[in-house]
């Protein structure tokens, strides 16, 4: 028989036993809480590019006093987190190479890559993705993996307190380069990557910060801005009430959720999409010639005929770009819906909708302001054939629509109130937010993408320029940060207000805010040793703010890029003029390098009243002559070229085929 000590004997010990077990959990439970507790930035992800031939610096917080060992390519760093929890390491410089892993205490990072990284910032040009471009280069993405190419796109966010230690979580974190993850990428950033690997054959890691309509200032420090532009920062501060800026946003989604209940109840019936619906009432309008204006809604129909070859089979629609939305049904189904202006309307059909005889394109336009209206020059077609995804070159099988609509005014109404706050296009809110974070983290150059949202008052733009570059570079503290400046491309400003514009060639002299713009960045470039200017006054449509020649755009992009970061003597940029002179009723340019020659056009000028009048002028090896087109009694006191939002005839081009920027010039005396 046991008695009844041995028991209590074993429960004792085995007391003494779960005591000292719970003591050593409860001990590894706080460690491993310690250590969860060091955090890097959102920059650090598995599969991230860190750049070579620099110092690598790995950031980030922890408990105040807490050790941090970074442990990299077999070699271990040791810091301590700082009162305020801050701490950081830099790796030395290291050659191309990987992947490596990088562990930071009890954080693992696996897939790492040493190469060069880009940092691409600016508006809606760089958020062009490479859905968007794709007709243009449908087999060159279709075929193309390089998993060497990393993407990261920043996510969106504003801040009006101040600078951010951090950006937002990211669905594009270092995302090798397939289709599929480049998809909603942006174009000139895929491009860049992909021509800078073909160049150099190491890793690139490409940072994407942008957004859409945004002006310069909204990037720039509020330091940077508070001597000669302190009524900036003050408009910033005045949105530093939640309060306020909540109560704003609320009341916008309210009028905005009204105004379409009212259009929805006004518009609701179906009818307008039915094949068989007598549309024979309604007004016949051109596209091309239509005057109605108002808010509100539209329905055209089109009434397209389909021969028995192309019946059932799959096609494309391309209905051009059209302002603003639009719902789009092919025989009484949806097909399509846009919900602003830009994107090109390419919708596709399924297999078996289109019939054989009569079938009915049906659009229902929605518009909160401004006129409805198609933009010109752009496709409108049915596409078939396997090649009806690509515009490069057009597909062999189309046919075209008509430029005839039937037309039935829906609902008029009035135009929708607004009440937003657009806080990312606020001075300050951007940087605060999504670009101070990002540094330390190593770079090899940045390019700048932006303007379009500043033609509106050029005049301050090359020193917001300066100032932009000069407080990124304090950010990164590397005062020799390398800044590759996008020049606007050619586009017709005046198609920007909402109304339909006829397409005119300006030809005589004009005031030009896109030109005074290109000219500001040209400045700019030229005053800064490192910093360069890709001319793109080639690359743009006349009616599209949004031209989709990315590829070509990255290309210069990667020039300018060769010259200023690799030091490449080779390469040839832009024309640039290198001196004036003014000799017996002619004004003699001489340029850095040959151009093509002949007769030359866009270029003006003017005489000691200040108006320019148009002027012949020809290209000979290194030297441009322009004929004065002044009395002989007035002397020729500036010259100007290109000075046009949409210069088409500008011509001036090196023997490699480069355009030479807009420039105004004040001309040297003898």
């Amino acid at each position: 028989m046991i008695s009844s000590n041995f028991f209590s004997i074993f429960a004792t010990s085995n007391c003494n036993l779960m005591k000292k077990f719970l003591f050593f959990l409860t001990a590894l439970l706080c460690v491993s809480l310690a250590e969860a507790k060091v955090s890097l930035p959102q920059l650090f992800q598995s599969g991230m590019v860190l750049q070579r031939g620099k110092t690598i610096p790995i950031w980030g917080k922890a408990d105040a006093g807490e050790t941090v060992t970074v442990t990299f390519n077999k070699k271990q760093y040791t810091t301590a987190a700082d009162e305020q929890g801050r701490w950081r390491v830099d790796l030395p410089k290291m050659k191309a190479g990987g992947p490596y892993e990088l562990t930071v205490n009890n954080l693992q990072f696996t897939d790492v890559l040493i190469g060069d990284v880009w940092l691409l910032s600016g508006q809606s040009n760089i958020d062009v993705t490479i859905e968007r471009v794709y007709p243009q280069y449908t087999q060159e993405i279709d075929t193309y993996e390089n998993p060497q190419i990393r993407l990261f796109r920043v996510q969106n966010n504003t801040s009006t307190h101040g600078v951010k230690d951090d950006i937002l979580p990211t669905s594009i974190n270092w995302k090798p380069v397939t289709k599929q993850n480049a998809w909603l990428f942006s174009a000139a950033g895929y491009f860049l990557g992909k021509r800078m690997f073909e160049k150099t054959k190491v890793p690139q890691g490409i940072i994407v910060n942008s957004w859409g309509g945004t002006p310069i200032e909204a990037w720039i420090s509020a330091d940077s801005l508070q001597r000669d532009y302190p009524m900036l920062v003050k408009r910033t501060a005045f949105y530093q009430n939640d309060e306020y800026v909540k109560a704003q946003m609320k009341a916008n989604a309210e009028a905005n959720k009204q105004w379409d209940a009212l259009l929805n109840e006004a518009d609701a019936t179906q009818d307008y999409i039915r094949p068989d619906y007598d549309d024979t009432n309604w007004q016949t309008i051109n596209q091309n010639d239509w005057t109605w204006r108002g808010t509100g809604t539209v329905w055209l129909r089109q009434h397209i005929n389909i021969n028995k070859e192309h019946a059932r089979k799959a096609a494309r629609l391309l209905l051009g770009t059209l302002f603003d939305q639009d719902v789009t049904y092919l025989n009484g189904q949806e097909i399509g819906h846009t919900y602003y202006q830009y994107p090109p309307r390419r919708y596709d059909i399924p297999e078996g909708l289109l019939r054989e005889g009569d079938n009915v394109i049906s659009v229902r336009f929605i518009n909160k302001y401004g006129a409805v209206h198609f933009i010109p020059e752009k496709p409108y077609m049915l596409c078939f054939g396997d090649d009806r995804l690509s515009q490069n070159p057009m597909p062999k099988d189309v046919i075209p629509l008509a430029d005839t609509w039937k037309m039935h005014i829906g609902v008029e109404m009035p135009s929708c109130p607004s009440g937003d706050v657009s806080l990312q296009n606020l001075p300050t809110t951007l940087y605060n937010a999504v670009l101070h974070p990002l540094a330390p983290y190593a770079l090899n150059g940045v390019v700048w993408y932006q303007g379009e949202s500043n033609t509106g008052n050029p005049a301050p733009y090359a020193d917001y320029l300066k100032k932009l570059m000069g407080c990124w570079r304090d950010r990164w503290q590397d005062q020799q940060m390398p800044f590759v400046i996008v020049q606007l491309a050619n586009y017709d400003g005046r198609q920007q207000t909402g109304m339909p514009r006829p397409i005119t060639y300006q030809a005589e002299p004009v005031h030009s805010g896109w030109a005074q713009l290109r000219e500001a960045q040209r400045t700019a470039a030229k005053a800064d040793p490192y910093a360069e200017l890709a001319v793109i006054n080639d690359l743009g449509e006349t009616v599209d703010i949004h031209p989709l020649r990315k590829k070509e755009v990255a290309e210069r992009v990667g020039l300018c890029f060769d010259r200023l970061v690799f030091n490449d003597k080779k390469v040839s940029l832009a024309p640039e003029i290198i001196s004036s002179e003014v000799q017996d009723g002619k004004v003699v340019l001489a340029i850095d390098q040959p151009v093509l020659a002949g007769t030359l056009y866009e270029f003006e000028i003017a005489g000691e009243d200040g108006k320019f009048v148009n002027a012949e002028a020809t290209a000979d090896g290194n030297c441009i002559t322009i004929l004065s087109p002044l009395a002989s009694d007035l002397s020729p006191q500036k010259v100007r070229y290109a000075w046009k939002d949409n210069p088409l005839k500008a011509n001036v081009r090196s023997l490699s085929g480069l355009p030479m920027s807009s420039f105004e010039l004040v001309l040297n005396r003898k």
